[in-house]
């Protein structure tokens, strides 16, 4: 049984149809990445997963239960956490507050102090501790929100481009953060346009175009397909990363 599922999936705004028929299965251990041209729906089905927007039609079924009209704190209650593509961290509050109030519901005491050390360290953040969040780097603001995140020992965890704004080092260091998660049980689904970071982490691809499944499979056969690599040339000359065709496969993102 998946781990998260969606059904016939569709979202309209007014006269705009922005996802068809989206059906998406992630199985308990994977490590998904949802991409595709700008426009392509994967912010939606993003939020249509986690609950920010209501589906016109179709379903959403989340450890074996219809979870379509819950709400996303409800949604979260039962396992689910996000990371966006914005951080929301509490800029004036030092990089170990963020961490701790973001655990104080779960924790306390010594189990805080010793949890919020931990993280820390996994998040490359321990010299970091006392700063103020918002002295920090784009992309250690990035693993502070995971590090946010994960607090809630979450079964899946949804990422917004994780990577948006990073340096090739930066993004490496994401991608060795997300696998160690993933070995640990977390189930992770990533939308993101970085092909480094697809190939670094990905278990599986699904590519969406014009709101529709366009493609799914292996990173390496997702890279080898030259329909992938034309909808990206010819509608996502911004993307970072983009599949590029030489001689009918894809050179490195």
């Amino acid at each position: 049984m998946a781990l998260l599922e969606t059904r016939g999936l569709n979202k309209r705004f007014g006269g705009l149809q922005v996802t068809s028929d989206v059906d998406l299965a992630l199985e308990a251990g994977e490590l998904h990445c949802l991409i595709g041209p700008n426009g392509a729906g994967k912010s939606t089905l993003f939020r249509l997963i986690l609950g920010e927007f209501p589906p016109t039609s179709g379903a959403v079924f989340y450890d074996g239960q219809d979870v379509t009209r819950l709400q996303p704190h409800e949604r979260i209650r039962r396992g689910i956490s996000v990371k966006f593509q914005v951080p929301g961290i509490f800029a004036s509050l030092s990089v170990a507050q963020n961490l701790e109030i973001a655990l104080q519901h779960h924790l306390a005491g010594h189990g805080l102090r010793g949890e919020v050390r931990r993280l820390l360290g996994f998040l490359n953040l321990a010299g970091a501790a006392a700063e103020p969040a918002g002295n920090l780097s784009h992309g250690q603001k990035q693993w502070l929100e995971i590090g946010m995140a994960v607090s809630l020992k979450p079964k899946l965890l949804l990422l917004d481009e994780p990577t948006a704004g990073m340096s090739p080092e930066e993004t490496r260091a994401t991608g060795e953060m997300v696998r160690a998660l993933n070995r640990d049980g977390v189930t992770v689904l990533a939308v993101e346009h970085d092909m480094a970071f697809v190939r670094q982490v990905a278990t599986r691809v699904t590519v969406l175009h014009f709101g529709r499944i366009f493609a799914q499979g292996s990173i390496d056969a997702i890279v080898a397909d030259e329909r992938v690599a034309e909808i990206y040339l010819g509608r996502g000359h911004g993307e970072r990363g983009a599949p590029q065709p030489a001689g009918g496969e894809a050179k490195r993102g």
